[in-house]
């Protein structure tokens, strides 16, 4: 087995900003040189995720309202309290959400369905330049 690491930084808006990474996932794995194996795609940043979803409008607006209704902006929280920054329940977006997603690949090209993309969600409060660092295990 081969392992390849790789790193890809993301301009974001914050608040809730949904970016399709697939195209570039895809290709970190078509130049790895890998035919067969899987791709973890990682955020080492507390206020983003990574996911699955279908990237339209509707099921990306669909995703931001819900995740506003579920742990809203506007509330107090203690994180907010003790440093001040704002920005708690961006915390706790992206830990519901997940800092990791693995992805498998056969013949060099990612397995996903039809209607399936790569998103990084970046929750945070303020615009970001975000590291996404992959990670191919294969052959």
């Amino acid at each position: 087995m081969t392992v390849v690491t790789r790193d890809l930084h993301v301009e974001t808006q914050g608040n809730n900003h949904v970016v399709d990474i697939t195209e570039a996932v895809q290709a970190a794995v078509a130049q790895s040189g890998l035919h067969h194996g899987i791709v973890t795609v990682f955020v080492p940043h507390s206020t983003c995720g990574v996911s699955t979803i279908e990237y339209e409008p509707g099921c990306v607006k669909d995703l931001q309202r819900l995740v506003e209704e579920w742990i809203p902006s506007h509330r107090d929280y203690a994180h907010n309290l003790r440093w001040g920054d704002g920005n708690g329940h961006s915390h706790l977006r992206a830990t519901l959400l997940g800092p990791s997603l693995t992805v498998p690949f056969v013949d060099g090209r990612l397995t996903l369905g039809t209607w399936q993309q790569i998103i990084l969600v970046d929750f945070d409060i303020r615009p970001r330049r975000r590291r996404v660092v992959l990670q191919m295990l294969g052959e």
